[in-house]
């Protein structure tokens, strides 16, 4: 399952089902799990671990030292979890020590060709990445969000659960959870309801969050006031409590 042409650090583990396709290089304290799949010409720098059944295409880059010039040498990590597609030219590169020391990728992503995840990200589970989408350092991805091809994040800045950035987007402040945001520089354009109904949310959830939206997204008035207005919609909605949680937490902002 490895071929002849790779190079294998000693210090690597390797899983018996793992493959390691030709020329690639797996560079010292790199663990990799059952039934992932390295393709030719890739690299994988440590401390590196990648769970198991993930499928890493040819030429990506992963667990390589962050782009921060800060960074001077320290012990810093890539984790990255199961099930995860990289395509092809992809870099992901580990965390810095004043960013907590770890980059974290979790479960069943899709990444797609030229993306680029920088030091420091926390990414969750079921996103998708299309082609040439980059985040830079200490960016906040959840569960189900859509990054459109060539859209960036912004340092610092986070993308809420099921939310949807658009093409060539740039978003320098926080993306709500389950809303839509375009443009070169962001701004909202309501809730990501084709999205949304595509993974099965019922009408009234969406009806509940396109309400919350509207209170505290295009509200102009005081915000304790609208989330005030809210308090029985996120009784009833567990999505509204998340969406008001998200933005009285946000530090950046939030797209508007």
């Amino acid at each position: 399952m490895i071929h002849a042409t790779a190079i294998i650090d000693a210090s690597a583990t390797i899983a018996d089902s793992a493959s390691i396709g030709p020329y690639s290089v797996i560079g010292p304290e790199v663990t990799i799990g059952a039934g992932t799949s390295i393709a030719s010409h890739v690299v994988v720098k440590g401390p590196t671990r990648i769970g198991e059944g993930n499928h890493i295409h040819q030429f990506a880059s992963i667990g390589d030292d962050p782009q921060d010039l800060k960074y001077d040498g320290e012990r810093t990590e890539l984790i990255i979890g199961d099930r995860n597609r990289i395509r092809e030219y992809a870099t992901i590169n580990r965390g810095t020590e004043g960013g907590g020391g770890v980059t974290r990728i979790g479960n069943d992503n899709l990444f797609m060709a030229y993306i680029h995840i920088a030091h420091d990200c926390q990414v969750g589970c079921h996103t998708v990445f299309a082609n040439g989408s980059s985040l830079a350092g200490h960016v906040t991805v959840e569960d189900h969000a859509i990054l459109a091809g060539f859209a960036c994040v912004h340092q610092f800045c986070k993308v809420g659960e099921h939310a949807f950035l658009g093409l060539n987007s740039v978003a320098n402040r926080d993306v709500p959870p389950f809303t839509l945001a375009v443009g070169s520089y962001a701004e909202a354009k309501g809730i990501n309801k084709t999205g949304l109904r595509r993974r099965g949310f019922d009408d009234l959830t969406i009806a509940a969050l396109h309400r919350a939206y509207m209170a505290l997204v295009r509200h102009h008035g005081k915000r304790e006031d609208a989330v005030a207005g809210l308090q029985s919609v996120a009784e009833s909605h567990t999505e509204v409590r998340r969406f008001i949680d998200f933005i009285e937490s946000s530090e950046r902002g939030i797209v508007r």
